[in-house]
């Protein structure tokens, strides 16, 4: 199982490939948040979420017209449009990546929980660590529990969960699933002399071993030190931790 972050950027474009379209594990849930936030004024919207106006302003209309979404793609994986998901490209895999894919690839949402990519999806922003919710929603961690871990779990049965998702969405799953069967990964990028992690660069490469693990059915931690997209170069493999860098 590999698990990811979701992108704030998204299309409506429609894609021409063939991944039948599914309902999302916790619809209901979805549509009950946004039930809530259809209630805030665009300033509301501004304050808690800490954007634009121009963006508040987008997904207030997004909240307040949730059953009447205005999107022409509704599957999950084809409306993200950031570098994990540019670099994943799953426009691109074969018929049978895309069903690979689609079995083996799991999307952490702050709304609907938990996306398998050809999940229908309205268009929305709503980050996992957003706090100051409405009513008496404390914050998203709260409101989703174990209930995503769980379903993650039902998922992937005794095989190893590949994250590539970011902490601040890992941390929905992280306390409730055996972290022995987590594989995370690092990706450090050398430049004069100092190996840091470089937030574009990393998101792209997540995208870029989303894509690796798909294409070669990656099942075990062995086949993963073959990696080298990217310029990046396996290193060791420390506790749960996958480390690659990057020589500039």
């Amino acid at each position: 199982m590999i698990l990811i972050s979701p992108a704030k950027r998204l299309t409506s474009k429609l894609s021409d490939r063939k991944l039948v379209s599914t309902e999302a594990f916790f619809k209901d849930d979805a549509n009950l948040l946004a039930r809530k936030l259809s209630k805030l004024s665009s300033l509301d919207l501004q304050n808690m979420m800490g954007i634009s106006e121009d963006i508040a302003d987008l997904n207030q209309q997004r909240f307040k017209n949730w059953d009447k979404p205005e999107a022409i793609e509704k599957r999950a994986i084809f409306q993200f449009e950031g570098d994990v998901f540019k670099n994943l490209d799953a426009k691109s895999l074969e018929d049978e990546d895309l069903e690979y894919m689609n079995e083996n690839l799991r999307i952490l949402s702050g709304i609907y929980g938990l996306l398998r990519p050809s999940d229908k999806m309205n268009p929305y922003r709503l980050e996992m660590g957003t706090k100051s919710l409405p009513g008496d929603l404390k914050s998203l961690y709260d409101f989703w529990g174990d209930r995503v871990a769980n379903q993650l779990k039902n998922e992937a049965g005794e095989n190893l969960i590949f994250n590539l998702a970011s902490d601040e969405y890992f941390t929905v799953v992280k306390k409730f699933v055996d972290l022995d069967k987590i594989a995370n990964f690092k990706f450090y990028t050398q430049k004069d002399g100092v190996e840091k992690v470089i937030g574009v660069i990393a998101k792209r490469v997540r995208g870029e071993m989303a894509r690796f693990l798909i294409r070669n059915r990656i099942k075990t931690i062995e086949p993963i030190k073959a990696f080298d997209s990217m310029g990046f170069e396996f290193r060791e493999v420390t506790g749960n931790e996958i480390i690659f860098v990057q020589k500039g």
